[in-house]
Order: C-alpha cells, then sequence, then structure tokens
C-alpha cells in the first residue's frame, strides 16, 4: 500500500523555514509537502482547494501549523496548543479528533502543550476581545485553521449510513497546533515579542519529529521514511512577518 505524504500548511515564509529545517526522518509517505498560504480564512481555502483539486489522494493527512497568540492567562511564549476544535468569527464549530495523539506526541519530546479550542479571526485580536474569547472557550486565536476545515468539510463526499451513528471521517485526517509568540500579559509589539519570537520559532521547528508521529500513527500501514528535503510549494504573499494571529 503507497502512504500518500504529510501536507503542512502555514500562513507565513518564517514558519515554513522553521519547519522546513526539522528533523522530518521516518515521514510517512516521503518528504512533507510544506506550503504558504499566505494570511487569512479566504487565502488558506484557496491554496488548499487548489492542491486537493490538483491531486486527489495526493495527502495522507493535513497540519495547519504556525504562529499564533495565547488568549487564556497562564501559557507562556513557545508553548504549543493544540486544537481539539476550531470556532470561527461565525460561530461555527469544526470538531478535530487529532488533538489526544498529536499532543501526546508533542509532550513525549519534551514540549509544553495545551489543548483545546482554536478561535480563528478575521484580524488581529487585542486586549478585552481576548477576554472575551477565552471566556467562550478558547485558548489560542489564527486566521487560518477554520477556512481550511470548512474547505475540507465542503469537499468531504456525502457520508454513508451507519448503524451507530458515527460521524464519517472527514475526506483528510487533519490537525492544528499553534506555537504561542504572545499572551494577553505580553501582547505583540512590545519589546518581550523579539525573544519569544525567537522562542516560538526553535519549538515550531520541534514539533516536527512529533507531526512525523502522528502522522505514521494516522496511516499505520505505512511504511515511511525521509530520503529527500520536504518540498516547499510558496504561495504568492507579501507576508514576511509573524503576526499576532498568523
Amino acid at each position: 500500500m503507497t502512504t500518500a505524504p504529510l501536507l503542512v500548511l502555514c500562513a507565513l515564509g518564517p514558519e515554513v523555514w522553521a519547519l522546513r529545517g526539522g528533523d522530518w526522518t521516518g515521514s510517512a509517505g516521503g518528504p512533507p509537502v510544506l506550503v504558504r498560504t499566505g494570511m487569512g480564512r479566504r487565502r488558506a481555502a484557496l491554496a488548499v482547494r487548489g492542491l486537493l483539486t490538483a491531486a486527489p489522494g495526493g495527502y495522507g493527512a493535513l497540519v495547519v501549523a504556525g504562529f499564533g497568540a495565547a488568549v487564556a492567562p497562564g501559557i507562556s511564549p513557545g508553548d504549543v496548543i493544540v486544537a481539539n476544535g476550531v470556532r470561527d468569527a461565525e460561530g461555527n464549530f469544526f470538531a478535530i479528533d487529532s488533538g489526544p495523539t498529536l499532543t501526546e506526541a508533542l509532550q513525549a519530546r519534551g514540549l509544553t502543550v495545551h489543548t483545546g479550542v482554536h478561535h480563528t479571526a478575521d484580524h488581529v485580536v487585542r486586549g478585552l476581545e481576548r477576554t472575551a474569547l477565552h471566556a467562550q472557550g478558547a485558548l489560542a486565536v489564527d486566521m487560518e485553521a477554520a477556512g481550511v476545515l470548512a474547505l475540507l468539510q465542503e469537499l468531504r463526499p456525502a457520508p454513508p449510513a451507519t448503524a451507530d451513528g458515527t460521524p464519517a471521517r472527514g475526506i483528510l485526517p487533519a490537525a492544528v497546533l499553534r506555537v504561542v509568540v504572545d499572551t494577553p500579559e505580553h501582547e505583540l509589539l512590545r519589546p518581550v515579542t523579539l525573544p519569544a519570537g525567537l522562542r516560538a520559532w526553535r519549538t515550531l521547528r520541534a514539533t516536527v519529529p512529533a507531526l512525523v508521529a502522528w502522522h505514521r500513527q494516522t496511516v499505520p500501514a505505512a511504511t515511511g521514511r525521509a530520503l529527500a528535503p520536504p518540498l516547499v510549494h510558496p504561495h504568492p504573499t507579501s507576508s514576511t512577518l509573524p503576526q499576532e494571529a498568523s
């Protein structure tokens, strides 16, 4: 059985750069495909639609990864927040079942991980808005994940009937993680952000072996190996610096 590679989506170039240099040894399906989508739900969804339309069945699983902002207190820059669900600005909720497995893989590699709901916003979130989002149950905020998950749901074929009512599997197994750059206590553009950004960049690179492990568990029939560097497919965008809700 041939296993398709992991598709990794990032909004920004520095996120791709961090992940590209990670240790992808043992990656199921060969080298992963790293894609820079640009910022925002619309760009991310358009990029994924193009990729999946051009290569149906060409990917074994999908990860949205990059930097993000914490909206809950007590989370530090460099911590990882794994999504067990993503909510968008309109209140739609996309459940994700990959959270526990990916969290365990990250913790096994010594990373500090929090698991919870991510909120996908259409703008940079600051101050009291963060407090409100946390009160609604969110741990992190980004600008792309809900767009990607909505597109996967749109492309999913009609589910077959099941006797026990179990939801049908989506078009691709999906995971979402954000490495925290700024927090409610230390918002972006304050002097602390520069060292926090460096810490987050190093942490994002350190997540790679956990992504490999999660993908291999997702496709247990795979005989993965990495014989070449990750394939990088940049998507046109003018964004070059990490944003608070990237």
